[in-house]
């Protein structure tokens, strides 16, 4: 099968959406399919991201979005449509579309390709985040996109919900893989943990991009609670005012690879505090990693999260909660040890391959559909 990712993100960036297509393009090399990643081009000079790539990449010209240069945006050109002509796609796969994968719909649609839609990003919560407003505008854009998709596929059963309402058709789940080799408890490193935490605190860690929708500032309860240190892991435009906010706490950067597995197996609680989440990878790289997690009761978290068995969830924006559960955690080593090992087992099975196979399964019922209709 030959595909075209049209992806909004791609390494070397570091998001949900670029991990999600690097994994989804490798998987599809090993399993003897043709892919081709369609990109906005990463900052001149950034030599990771050929060496990343399991397969061609066209990049397309782009800028960095103002205020947030982490974010390239692409701009218009005509090395979509190339290489759309030139890759003869049985299928078309937009991973989180609304700017580059507009114009892959449109593109897709043009040549009579079959098209897949990924909702990745919850673009109408990062509208009241970022503006204040513009929520019914972000959803008009959603329903526009993906209503023109063969099938549109969601990460959880809270994004689910919220397309149905908004009059999204066509709607599958499509959760999220976990490398299961790479993130693992016996990575933990008491030599590290001796360099985060000298007086032998309680590590409560964040791993996620340092941004104002994520709310890390939640965090700033705990990091007064007594024999505890907090560790964040990532950058972002939000990181200055972090490091004011949360008092004592540890930066780390980002940090990727072995490195990340080994930082995770290390801490002895994971918080996430960002409300909008539609999955929540790094939720399940803590499970994966035997450690207990608390997030918000919003969102991905809400199918990832069994709370008072693998971790605890709480009110979304709510400071207090998130102290207090971290603070319920402390308290009992026996309780951590236990939701983290449940946790462990929780995820065991969710390897990208069978994800992988679950969307090549899904690719196949689009082409089906499309050639019943041909075929009527």
């Amino acid at each position: 099968m030959r595909v075209v990712i049209v992806t909004e993100s791609f390494p070397p960036d570091v998001n949900g959406v670029a991990h999600c297509a690097l994994q989804t393009a490798r998987h599809l090399v090993d399993r003897g399919h043709a892919p081709l990643v369609v990109a906005p081009a990463p900052a001149p000079g950034n030599k990771a991201a050929a060496s990343m790539a399991p397969c061609p990449v066209v990049h397309v010209p782009s800028l960095p979005l103002p205020g947030y240069p982490q974010v390239r945006v692409a701009l218009p050109s005509r090395r979509l449509a190339a290489a759309l002509i030139q890759h003869r796609p049985d299928v078309v796969h937009l991973a989180s579309p609304f700017v580059l994968g507009v114009r892959g719909m449109a593109a897709a649609a043009r040549l009579g390709i079959p098209a897949v839609a990924v909702y990745q990003t919850d673009l109408a919560g990062y509208a009241r985040t970022y503006m204040g407003a513009g929520e019914a505008a972000a959803w008009r854009r959603i329903r526009s996109v993906h209503s023109a998709a063969d099938l549109t596929l969601v990460p959880s059963s809270a994004s689910m919900n919220d397309l149905e309402a908004h009059g999204v058709p066509r709607l599958k789940l499509w959760a999220r893989g976990v490398d299961t080799a790479r993130f693992r408890p016996e990575l933990r490193d008491e030599k590290l943990r001796r360099e985060l935490a000298p007086n032998g605190e309680v590590i409560v860690g964040y791993v996620g991009r340092l941004a104002p929708e994520k709310h890390i500032e939640l965090l700033s309860g705990v990091c007064g609670l007594a024999g505890v240190k907090v560790v964040i892991v990532g950058d972002g435009p939000s990181q200055p005012a972090l490091a004011e906010a949360l008092p004592g706490a540890v930066f780390l950067g980002r940090r990727g690879g072995d490195d990340l597995a080994r930082i995770f197996a290390s801490f002895d609680i994971f918080a996430h505090t960002g409300p909008f989440e539609t999955f929540c990878q790094t939720v399940q790289e803590a499970m994966a990693s035997g450690v207990p997690v608390v997030a918000p009761a919003a969102g991905g978290p809400l199918d990832l999260v069994d709370h008072g068995r693998t971790g605890l969830l709480v009110p979304p924006r709510d400071a207090d909660a998130v102290r207090d559960a971290v603070q319920s955690l402390v308290a009992d080593p026996a309780l951590r040890a236990a939701y983290g090992a449940a946790g462990h087992a929780t995820v065991d099975g969710r390897t990208w391959a069978a994800i992988g196979d679950q969307l090549i399964g899904h690719y196949g019922d689009v082409l089906a559909a499309r050639r019943a209709v041909v075929a009527a």
